[in-house]
């Protein structure tokens, strides 16, 4: 972390990791963004889930047992309703939700204890890809699980590398279920980014807390505002945090001192949206074939089902 503040702040045009997000904190924050009537990416991803769940089972073609390998598991709210349909479809599998925050995976497992005690789990707190790995060294079949527009978080290149990374992690048989929030009126996606109560304010402040409590920083979160955009031609909601004063900031654990201009940007964050056309682009050039996009009733959202590309 000291090394990634480090950097960032280092850097011409200033920005920090949106991975530090999700302390504890965070997490709770994103829940509370998550359920905001602006924000309706949760919505549009649970009734594909609730609605088309059985669909999606049935598009796996998987013969006896699975694993559901969930990348960022989070409260897993949404996931719940994918492992109904899959229980009613009398499917075989393990639920293994991965997830940086311990505090998460705890709560991810009662709320399935209380809901759905059926359904096996092996919950794991680490690095998604880390664990993905040590997974896939048992032999059976997946379907790994990146919901909720997470890939949107990534820069184009980055996206293309963390889409291969996945999939060279698969096997012929497994499956990738990838959440896109699509392109659509600018205005519903800035609302969404920007809502009245302050809570994606919160969520965006929440990084400078935690760099005082764990970097011995010394930020004054009055003397800084959030801001987002939303560029409707390259698909990108970029939000940000602004220096209100000209200011320094020292940090304990860097002995080093950051200086802000007023007015002076902090990138914090990238969730960008994309076409059908450009899913299906970035699947083909990173070793996949769509097979299928499974949508809300709005078309605003997509769950769309990846397999790896085999060759003779």
């Amino acid at each position: 972390m000291a090394e990634d503040v480090m950097e960032g702040l280092s850097s011409t045009h200033k920005y920090l990791s949106s991975k530090y997000f999700y302390d504890d904190e965070g997490s709770r924050l994103f829940q509370k963004i998550m359920a905001l009537p602006e924000y309706y990416l949760t919505n549009c991803e649970l009734e594909i889930l609730q609605t088309q769940g059985q669909e999606i089972y049935n598009s796996l073609h998987f013969d006896g047992h699975f694993n559901v390998v969930e990348l960022g598991a989070g409260d897993g709210s949404k996931t719940v309703e994918l492992l109904k349909a899959f229980t009613q479809a009398g499917a075989d599998f393990t639920y293994v939700p991965v997830d940086i925050s311990e505090e998460a995976i705890s709560f991810l497992q009662n709320k399935l204890s209380k809901n759905l005690p059926v359904v096996k789990t092996h919950p794991k707190v680490g690095d998604y890809f880390e664990m993905l790995e040590e997974i896939q060294s048992e032999h059976v079949p997946s379907l790994v699980l990146f919901l909720g527009s997470n890939i949107g978080n990534y820069p184009y290149t980055e996206a293309m590398e963390l889409l291969l990374l996945i999939q060279k992690q698969l096997r012929a048989q497994d499956k990738l279920l990838i959440g896109y929030d699509l392109k659509k009126n600018p205005h519903t996606i800035a609302a969404a980014y920007n809502d009245t109560n302050g809570i994606t304010r919160a969520f965006n402040m929440n990084l400078l807390t935690r760099f005082n409590r764990e970097l011995g920083a010394d930020f004054n979160l009055d003397q800084f505002e959030f801001y987002s955009h939303y560029n409707p031609e390259t698909g990108a909601v970029k939000s940000y945090l602004v220096s209100l004063i000209k200011q320094e900031v020292y940090f304990n654990v860097l002995e080093k001192s950051f200086h802000f201009e007023k007015n002076e940007l902090i990138y914090t964050e990238l969730s960008r949206k994309y076409s059908l056309n450009e899913i299906e682009e970035m699947a083909s050039k990173t070793g996949y074939s769509c097979t299928q996009h499974f949508q809300d009733k709005r078309n605003f959202f997509s769950d769309s089902l990846l397999c790896k590309e085999t060759h003779s």
